[in-house]
């Protein structure tokens, strides 16, 4: 059932790209110069590729998952060392007229050599041994493919952290990274004073609730003396303290009784909370300076037009804009295939790769865009099914990997292509145009079909 989801997958992508692709005047059809005729070689020779990955022994991809990694983050590093720069990001190999980025197959390297660490006899999550494994695993890769400028590879690796949370990852730190993420956002939304005063009411809220009402009620007074208590000098003297600097001020003296009281007490998960409070009150404030010094110009841009911040539909949002138009013209059925007036006109730039999901919205409509989302669903899904039936450790987190980055990629394309995302270059599987990520896909998905050919057995 899996190979059939990924040949439909494969064959409508294709059409897609043949149709983005067609030019009515031009009566050439399809070369092997050609995008379509492109991906007809990588589709071609991926069956080879498929049944090489059949022949291999699975207790392979456990035995060399370390080297894989290692291999793969040495040429990521090569890349950005003597790579070329293709649309912004040094990550690209390039070999006469063909194209290589190692990124796409470091997501497999990555997925594997996770799984073999994961996988041993002893591992337990919480031994500090494991977590610098996982750590390296994860974030060296990112960290070079964000020193490649290729924002969204990167990104992607944080889909890992849904397999962590399958293995026994505390719900809390979850929990801890969503809130960092509304900060992120609400930092661009609203003054820093109003999120640190929300910050600082929570905490005092949890504090109430744990059944310390008296030290709650008299740390919110320490908070507010502080606050009047600045604020009141300021005005006095003239010095410019704005609302934060008195907020922070009285903050901070409300945690110097706490912390007494905590020591003195010993309650410890008040002590936690309070460690909490001054991470995310830093936090707050390196949002802005990350946003501000990390980010480019234009990802800056893309995220402020993404949350409405800014409005330019022939500038920075004109992707996005076009985008949108291109599917909502295509209505429930869809223009049919080839007549597509935004695609065959290209008035959506990098149509066959990044926005390849507006081709189907236009020419398939909300029949076709559906018949997609149902089919990467149900791959989803039957990748979940398979990783839970795995009597060996290693490929079911393997299976959980695979199923993590693939709906990252599916989550982030289709909600950049309808204004849910900002614009970060990232490829839909099996449908965007190109090599590297069409095979990265592939060997991502069939090494764990293999691995399932041998459920039964232990493999270590």
């Amino acid at each position: 059932m899996t190979v059939v989801i990924y040949a439909l997958l494969v064959t409508f992508g294709w059409i897609n790209i043949y149709a983005a692709n067609f030019d009515p005047e031009d009566a050439s059809g399809i070369t092997l110069a050609s995008e379509p005729g492109k991906q007809l070689i990588w589709i071609g020779l991926s069956v080879i590729m498929i049944g090489t990955l059949f022949l291999i022994d699975s207790k392979f991809f456990v035995e060399f998952a370390y080297i894989f990694f290692g291999v793969s983050v040495l040429l990521l590093i090569m890349a950005l060392l003597f790579g070329v720069e293709i649309n912004g990001a040094k990550a690209w190999f390039k070999i006469g007229s063909i194209r290589l980025q190692p990124a796409e197959m470091t997501k497999v390297a990555a997925g594997l050599a996770l799984a073999r660490v994961m996988s041993r006899y002893n591992f337990k999550m919480s031994k500090l041994r494991y977590i610098l494994k996982m750590t390296v695993i994860v974030f060296l890769p990112a960290v070079i493919i964000l020193l490649q400028n290729d924002t969204g590879s990167a990104l992607v690796y944080a889909a890992f952290f849904l397999v962590f949370f399958r293995e026994g990852m505390s719900p809390v730190f979850l929990f801890l990274i969503a809130l960092a993420a509304v900060i992120l956002i609400a930092s661009l939304l609203y003054p820093i004073v109003y999120l640190i005063l929300g910050i600082f009411l929570l905490f005092a809220g949890y504090i109430y609730l744990s059944k310390q009402k008296r030290l709650a009620v008299i740390t919110v007074a320490i908070t507010a003396g502080g606050f009047l208590i600045v604020y009141s000098a300021g005005k006095l003297t003239g010095w410019e303290t704005g609302l934060v600097i008195p907020l922070i001020t009285g903050i901070a003296a409300s945690s110097l009784f706490l912390g007494f009281k905590v020591l003195i007490r010993r309650l410890p998960q008040i002590g936690i909370a309070l460690i909490l409070l001054w991470g995310m009150t830093g936090y707050t404030y390196s949002t802005n300076y990350f946003f501000d010094s990390v980010l480019s110009e234009y990802q800056r841009n893309r995220i402020l037009v993404m949350l409405g911040l800014e409005n330019d539909p022939q500038g920075i949002g004109y992707n996005v804009n076009q985008s949108k138009i291109a599917i909502g013209s295509g209505g429930f059925y869809g223009k049919g295939f080839l007549q597509g007036t935004q695609t065959k006109f290209d008035f959506v730039p990098e149509q066959t790769t990044d926005f390849i999901f507006c081709t189907v919205g236009e020419e398939w409509g909300f029949i076709g865009t559906t018949f997609v989302i149902l089919l990467f669903l149900t791959l989803l899904l039957r990748i979940i099914f398979l990783a839970e039936r795995q009597h060996s450790a290693f490929s079911r987190i393997y299976g959980y990997g695979v199923a993590a980055i693939f709906f990252m990629h599916i989550a982030i394309n289709i909600g950049m292509t309808i204004g849910l995302a900002p614009v970060i270059g990232i490829p839909l599987p099996f449908f965007s145009y190109g090599g590297s990520s069409f095979w990265g896909f592939t060997i991502l998905l069939f090494i764990f079909l293999k691995l399932d050919t041998n459920r039964a057995e232990l493999i270590r």
